[in-house]
């Protein structure tokens, strides 16, 4: 049995998500509005679980609720947040560094301090992050996208995708950095994906695409940076995913009004 000799090499699963979908968190009086929760389910005020709900909502948590904020994380047009199971519950007796983050939070939050307000909203993002890396690692999901960045061989091409969708990528490209046959690798992301190689990187170049047009850059140019050859054949596929025209979207978004409370 050939077996795959290279190195291993890091990657990072996370760094386009950021990158294209900025996290941003902010303070929330209202639970069914929040999807970071720091719960104590003893006596007292001793931080014991930290819940992150991909989607705000759901049922109040067992225990306590002792600090609570609402995060953007791109929201449905983000793909990693689609991927995520809808709660994910940390207990922190056995994360001593996310203990450590809620503890930060927790005093930042009871003492009025300079800066308190930017040091909450870091410590929350920081938290997020450390949640997703911990979702991927526990193998939270076995099927989709978090299911192909859990996945030990699937995940570098993923990141690939992800870090250059320009590329003209080839399925023995993919193959290559994967480390596996072109038929091997065709079935491995179809049953651990859901979808097709080729259908994955159209996904993410459009939804990318749709980030790119909310932050105000031309239609031309987000096409060419995510890999169409013209904008006409960018238009067609966007359409076809979301209903309009990017030339709307971006529209809609000259037209929404600066508002320092949206989440």
């Amino acid at each position: 049995m050939i077996q795959n000799s290279r190195p291993a090499r890091k990657h990072d699963r996370l760094f386009a998500f950021m990158s294209a979908f900025p996290l941003d968190a902010r303070p929330s009086d209202s639970l069914a509005g929040s999807n970071l929760l720091i719960v104590a389910r003893e006596v007292g005020d001793v931080p014991s679980h930290v819940h992150y709900r991909a989607r705000a909502g759901g049922s109040p948590p067992l225990g306590r609720v002792l600090a609570q904020s609402r995060l953007d994380f791109g929201g449905a047009y983000n793909p990693l947040v689609g991927a995520l199971p809808q709660e994910i519950v940390f207990d922190l007796s056995q994360d001593a560094t996310l203990r450590a983050l809620a503890d930060l939070i927790l005093a930042e939050a009871h003492h009025s301090r300079c800066g308190s307000s930017f040091v909450s909203k870091r410590l929350s993002e920081m938290i997020v992050v450390h949640a997703i890396r911990g979702a991927i690692a526990q193998g939270a999901v076995h099927a989709g996208l978090l299911a192909g960045l859990a996945h030990p061989d699937l995940h570098p091409c993923l990141v690939a995708m992800h870090d250059d969708p320009a590329r003209a990528w080839r399925i023995g490209d993919l193959a290559d950095l994967s480390g596996m046959s072109r038929s091997r690798f065709i079935r491995s992301f179809g049953e651990t994906v859901g979808q097709s190689p080729v259908a994955y990187l159209n996904g993410w170049r459009l939804s990318l695409a749709r980030a790119l047009l909310t932050e105000g850059s031309h239609i031309k140019t987000v096409a060419a940076r995510v890999g169409f050859g013209s904008a006409a054949a960018f238009s067609r596929a966007f359409s076809r995913k979301f209903g309009s025209a990017p030339s709307e979207i971006a529209r809609q978004h000259l037209r929404q009004p600066l508002d320092p409370d949206r989440p």
